[in-house]
């Protein structure tokens, strides 16, 4: 490139919330974002629980002619649901699926079973090259007492290493997507310090939208009002993050958030405010230096405190591996008297009294029990050395973080 070229990039990114039979008014939503993004011609669309592939297909057909390059990632059970639009050609894909996503038994919420993950577009503009991820990580259900936060922190924790161990060839970085993280929560002090992602809300030069860029508002007719009892405004767990590499400047020009129902309906997109991002990049005279992010002695901290959490997460890891391998030992001991007493009963007379059907639904009832805790057992044992894995990994950034000079 000569000169000093410059290059203006709009990003759209929303919470889609589109679960085909479950959601309500799925279809109607799904028809007016695609109208949004046929009319406001973004250069970049990042899309979140579109679980419905059909409806990626429809939106993809609907679109092709604004935005002709796209891409689905696909896992989990019923998908990452992540979706990528883009007006310029994509070079690659890649998908990394977190390795903790909650609990299997958890049906009530789900996470699990979606296969939460991190989705890379690799795109070309104007000669520049950029790593675009988008990514939802596990959901936050009860603030108080969020069980949740040691496996989220494992999500922040990979997905802060998966973007700086991939984006080393890239000029600018953009991540995208619902972080289920208030602000100032340590896992976004993680990802941001240990990454050097930029928050485009923060750095916005003009903002417009909700108040504080909130995109999880309580007059929303989809949100859950219980949860967002303490904040009367809202919160702001969906962001767009980036970051310059190479020889270029990020700025954001401009951000703003979608506010309630869409124009001339009385349905929102989603029960989430999407955010929309215009972002200025610009060739500067040298190249920037790629360094872990913030003050180090501050990161350091931060380390720590999602180490600490972490730690606590594991610790009551090893308190349900051990739970549920009791009890998978105790219905075994049950499982071997039940069948001991049916071997028995056989070799007895017929018309023996002592009640054979009673023995039977104890060994079947001993045997689901069995099949259950051992499931737990093996599940918790997987959660253990993720949690052991990670905390190790923190364990050794922090070391490094200290002994710098």
């Amino acid at each position: 490139m000569e000169g000093n070229p410059t290059l203006r990039l709009r990003v759209f990114d929303l919470n889609c919330w589109a679960i085909r039979y479950l959601s309500k008014r799925r279809q109607e939503r799904v028809r007016l974002i695609g109208d949004m993004l046929h009319r406001e011609d973004f250069d970049l669309v990042l899309l979140q629980e579109v679980w419905s592939e059909q409806d990626y297909n429809d939106l993809k057909v609907k679109l092709g002619g604004c935005y002709p390059f796209s891409h689905y990632f696909r896992s989990g059970v019923i998908g990452s649901g992540l979706c990528v639009f883009s007006k310029f050609p994509i070079l690659d894909t890649l998908l990394y699926q977190y390795s903790l996503n909650g609990y299997p038994y958890m049906l009530q919420h789900g996470d699990w079973f979606c296969g939460k993950s991190v989705g890379l577009v690799i795109i070309k503009i104007s000669e520049i090259i950029f790593n675009v991820y988008v990514t939802h990580l596990h959901a936050e259900y009860c603030r108080e007492k969020d069980a949740y936060l040691p496996h989220r922190l494992v999500q922040a924790w990979e997905l802060a290493q998966f973007i700086r161990h991939t984006s080393k060839a890239a000029d600018v970085v953009l991540l995208g997507g619902d972080l289920n993280m208030h602000p100032e929560d340590v896992g976004i002090r993680l990802l941001r310090g240990w990454t050097g992602l930029q928050d485009a809300f923060v750095e916005a030069a003009h903002f417009e939208g909700c108040e504080d860029g909130c995109t999880l508002v309580p007059n929303n007719c989809f949100t859950d009002k219980s949860g967002l009892l303490p904040f009367p405004l809202g919160i702001r767990i969906d962001y767009i993050l980036y970051k310059a590499i190479s020889s270029y400047v990020v700025k954001c020009e401009e951000l703003k958030t979608t506010k309630g129902a869409a124009p001339g309906m009385d349905v929102p997109f989603s029960d989430h405010e999407a955010v929309m991002a215009t972002l200025h990049i610009q060739r500067q005279g040298q190249a920037a230096g790629t360094t872990f992010g913030t003050a180090e002695p501050t990161l350091a901290d931060v380390v720590t405190e999602a180490r600490t959490e972490v730690g606590v997460g594991l610790q009551v890891a090893q308190r349900q591996r051990y739970s549920s391998g009791r009890m998978a030992l105790l219905a075994l001991l049950l499982l071997l008297q039940a069948a001991a007493a049916l071997g028995v009963l056989v070799g007895m007379d017929a018309g023996h009294p002592f009640p054979k059907l009673s023995f039977c639904l104890l060994a079947f009832l001993a045997i689901g029990v069995l099949l259950l805790a051992t499931g737990l057992h093996l599940f918790h044992t997987m959660e253990v050395k993720m949690l052991h894995g990670t905390e190790e990994q923190m364990r050794m950034a922090l070391r490094a973080l200290q002994e710098r000079p």
